[in-house]
């Protein structure tokens, strides 16, 4: 039976990847009206949803304890100032892609479906990245 700590890992890097997820829509969708790029985004995210329905829903939550997470004090310190809308949105692909690098990984451990579904994801976020910087518009708001 996988520990209450690996549930914890799996619902971090959910939560990781769908606020990833949410910030590049947004950027799509309000920044960019590019209403291509803002389904593909929520297509994504849907997945990702889908993905996660395939593991245990109550033990992720029951892990969560974001209250005595060890790494939110350093978090409040660190937070980056992204200089444009661009930074903003390459910095919320890499973090989509690390977490459904982790939920590949770790989702093995409880049901290698799962790991198979994450790592297939992973590699449409890299598409993601190609197809916002394929459309390059310009970012109007910095």
């Amino acid at each position: 039976m996988p520990s209450a700590r690996l549930f914890r890992v799996l619902d971090a890097n959910l939560n990781r990847a769908r606020e990833g997820l949410r910030v590049c829509e947004e950027v799509a969708r309000l920044i960019r009206d590019d209403a291509a790029l803002t389904r593909r985004c929520q297509r994504l995210r849907y997945s990702v949803d889908r993905a996660a329905r395939l593991l245990p829903g109550p033990k992720l939550l029951q892990a969560r304890d974001s209250r005595s997470d060890v790494g939110r004090p350093a978090l409040r310190g660190v937070a980056r100032r992204y200089r444009t809308a661009r930074d903003l949105l390459a910095a919320n692909l890499k973090r989509v892609q690390e977490a459904l690098r982790v939920l590949e990984e770790f989702s093995r451990l409880v049901k290698p479906s799962a790991g198979r579904a994450f790592g297939s994801l992973r590699f449409k976020a890299y598409s993601l990245e190609q197809a916002f910087d394929s459309g390059r518009k310009t970012l109007r708001h910095r």
